[in-house]
Parts: C-alpha cells; sequence; structure tokens
C-alpha cells in the first residue's frame, strides 16, 4: 500500500531540493517513489506545479508508435504517427494518475507565499536511512495517509533535522 506524505517548507527552494534527495535515494533503492511534486508558491503569491510524471509527453510517445504501425498496415504510416501522436498526447494530457492534481492545487493555495511543499506518493521506504537524509530539510507536516502515531513520529524527526 502507498502512502502520501505532504510537507512544507519555510522557502521556495526546499521542497525541491528534497525532491532531488529523494531522487538520488530512489537509485540507491532505498524508496520507491509512485509518484512526487513540488509545489512552489512565490512572494507575490503566483502557485507553480513542478510533477515529476509527463503523461503527456508519454502518451504522444506512445501514440506515435502504435500510429506508424496502424499506418503501415494501412500504408499510410505519416498519417497514422500523426494521428498517434496526437491521440495519446490527448489521452496523457486527461490521464491522472498517482496524486491527484486536484489535491495537490487546494493544497497548494494554502500554502504562505514565499514557501514551497513536497507531495510524495511513496510504495516502499527504508525508513532510518531515508529519515535520516531527508529530515536536515526540516519541514512541517501538511498532510498524510500515515497513521497519527506515525505522522507524530515523522514530525519529531523533521523537527530535531537530521537527529534521527
Amino acid at each position: 500500500m502507498s502512502h502520501l506524505i505532504v510537507v512544507g517548507f519555510d522557502d521556495q527552494f526546499k521542497a525541491s531540493q528534497v525532491l532531488l534527495e529523494l531522487t538520488r535515494l530512489q537509485h540507491e533503492h532505498l524508496v520507491d517513489l509512485e509518484d512526487a511534486a513540488v509545489v512552489i508558491r512565490n512572494p507575490e503569491g503566483k502557485i507553480k506545479i513542478n510533477q515529476t510524471q509527463d503523461l503527456t509527453l508519454e502518451g504522444a510517445f506512445s501514440g506515435g508508435f502504435w500510429g506508424v504501425l496502424v499506418g503501415l498496415l494501412l500504408f499510410q504510416p505519416l498519417l497514422g504517427w500523426a494521428a498517434g501522436l496526437a491521440a495519446g498526447a490527448l489521452a496523457g494530457r486527461f490521464a491522472d494518475i498517482g496524486i491527484d492534481d486536484e489535491f495537490i492545487k487546494e493544497v497548494g493555495a494554502t500554502i504562505t507565499p514565499g514557501t514551497s511543499a513536497i507531495f510524495v506518493l511513496i510504495r516502499e521506504v527504508t525508513p532510518d536511512k531515508v529519515l535520516e537524509e531527508v529530515s536536515r530539510f526540516g519541514g512541517k507536516v501538511l498532510r498524510t495517509s500515515l497513521s497519527r502515531e506515525d505522522e507524530a513520529k515523522l514530525q519529531d524527526i523533521l523537527d530535531k533535522g537530521g537527529k534521527v
């Protein structure tokens, strides 16, 4: 079962730094991220969302490939490629897997200007090693699917800032 964790930070850059650290830890097989997103609210209050999965691009590639194959069968590979590319991009644009986009926007609107938040959907994790690395960034737990007890433990570790 995956767990959703949203942590807010007191500046615009920490959430992106945490995502980079989690990506590094994922390459070391210490965490398995199903999805992740960073929300930045600049000092003027404008919200920017950076998601790790670009389904529009993935859909376009997949659609283009299948379009060429179908086009070859109909002796129109370029037409098939173009139609597949457009259909795949459209399907990817409206697909929503992982963390719900509306949820990201809703929580992102609640953070104060000049701050950021990271949204992670975690499949598996080696807690002691991952928490040791990311706790140095601090942060405040905003939302989570963890139990109240585990959420309190996580917040305590983040408050200690690296002293697991």
